[in-house]
């Protein structure tokens, strides 16, 4: 009872925050992060758990834990909705700008932050950051966070050449953030320990990514046989969740072979999954068009559970504060000259030039699964790593869907006004039409 009480207020503390913040024209996606900042264990939740009453939203780190199960669902039909942007006529027309401008804009800035914080790891001595930290943190930076990209764009319905690159950009992001963050931490392991091991810095970061690709279009390809079978919408909505659950729970296994590892990325596997589906499947515009509607209570869930999570006590250590205003600078920095040079070079749109860089600095969950794995570095390590992350996200989350949305207005791919209520809409279309805002 306690757990299903937390999700109503979740939803209606989340719901309720965006009419308090549509005056001041942010988007929905900032006022569910608020919402679960301020219901979370560090505000109400922990006053609700002083008092011993559950009721005033998640009263513990532990116990917003057992809502995981959300967050990775969540992720899920995400990264399948984002694959659904890797249609073949899309790709022929942007496939190379997107390579090009996801792999440069994610190498610029872990450069710009390696660079950074190795001079300041100089200046403030290895036991303030140790330089394994600073070569950890500067891989971390080429994550970008797709969920909030997403949200922002299908809540503003955005259209254009900034959107159309954006998103399969930001899903490039996932498997060049693998390959960097895997050699980046192996050198970082080596300066701890003093030995180099060759198949966590390069053998298991590709074999993770190739065999995401095949589960992903093994499944896509079984998506697209099994939906044949059904014809009402309600079966075939079903069978389309049913495959983005099934997906998601195999990405999660992990077996070990000597020393390789052969594991999935979760968002790479649904990303692929979307992909193979949306170009193999005649009707899948109207299956994704129906899941979409059907998973909007789930993004509302997935941002106020992130929102719970971030921790505010990182604010509490000046280094902490320090270390993570220079990487939130030299990570912002990178990302938009990076993908501003390489739009340049890649003859795009002037909108794109300008405006890509922006979009791109949105950072949540590829990151902070980094930070759990950069533990492994040790306690006061791996914390640190931990902590600058989340000081990061905090910052990101807050203001990078407000930026996002700024920048899609400004290159004039969101019409600011002309929205109507649902209730105004003709009953003909109220089928699943859902209000965002």
């Amino acid at each position: 009872m306690e757990q299903l009480l937390s999700l109503g207020i979740a939803l209606l503390a989340g719901l309720l925050m965006t009419r308090l913040i549509k005056p001041l024209g942010l988007p929905a996606v900032t006022g569910y992060l608020v919402a679960g900042i301020l219901i979370g264990p560090y505000c109400l939740g922990a006053l609700g758990n002083h008092m011993g009453w559950n009721f005033l939203g998640f009263v513990s780190s532990d116990y917003l834990s057992s809502f995981k199960v959300i967050s990775d669902v969540a992720l899920g039909f995400i990264a399948f909705s984002i694959g659904n942007e890797f249609r073949l006529s899309q790709v022929k027309k942007i496939g190379k700008q997107a390579a090009i401008i996801g792999v440069i804009q994610a190498l610029t800035a872990t450069l710009f932050v390696d660079i950074a914080l190795i001079v300041l790891s100089l200046i403030l001595g290895e036991d303030v950051l140790p330089m394994s930290v600073a070569i950890t943190l500067g891989a971390a930076a080429t994550a970008t966070a797709p969920a909030a990209t997403l949200m922002v764009v299908k809540q503003y319905k955005a259209k254009g050449p900034v959107t159309n690159i954006l998103l399969p950009i930001v899903a490039l992001d996932d498997a060049v953030g693998l390959v960097v963050f895997a050699v980046s931490f192996g050198i970082a392991k080596a300066m701890v320990s003093g030995s180099i091991d060759i198949f966590s810095i390069l053998i298991n970061p590709l074999i993770e990514i190739v065999a995401s690709l095949v589960l992903g279009a093994l499944m896509g390809y079984l998506f697209s046989l099994m939906e044949k079978f059904f014809h009402s919408r309600s079966k075939r909505l079903a069978v389309s969740v049913t495959f983005v659950l099934v997906t998601v729970a195999l990405a999660m296994l992990k077996f070990h072979i000597g020393k390789v590892t052969i594991g999935f990325s979760s968002l790479l596997t649904c990303m692929m999954l979307g992909t193979i589906f949306c170009n193999v499947c005649e009707s899948s515009e109207e299956l994704m068009d129906r899941v979409e509607r059907w998973t909007t209570p789930l993004y509302v869930l997935f941002f106020v559970i992130s929102g719970a999570e971030l921790e505010l006590n990182v604010f509490a250590k000046f280094s902490v504060v320090l270390i993570g205003v220079v990487y939130i600078v030299f990570r912002s920095a990178g990302k938009i000259g990076g993908a501003s040079l390489s739009a340049k070079m890649t003859k795009c749109e002037p909108q794109i030039v300008k405006y890509l860089g922006i979009t791109l600095l949105p950072q949540a969950g590829v990151a902070l699964g980094m930070s759990v794995t950069a533990m492994e570095l040790g306690t006061f390590e791996g914390g640190l790593v931990r902590n600058i992350i989340l000081f990061s996200v905090l910052v990101y989350e807050l203001i990078g869907p407000l930026l996002t949305k700024k920048a899609l207005l400004s290159a004039g791919e969101i019409i600011p006004e002309g929205r109507k209520s649902a209730k105004q809409i003709n009953p003909s279309r109220l089928d699943g039409h859902s209000d965002q805002s």
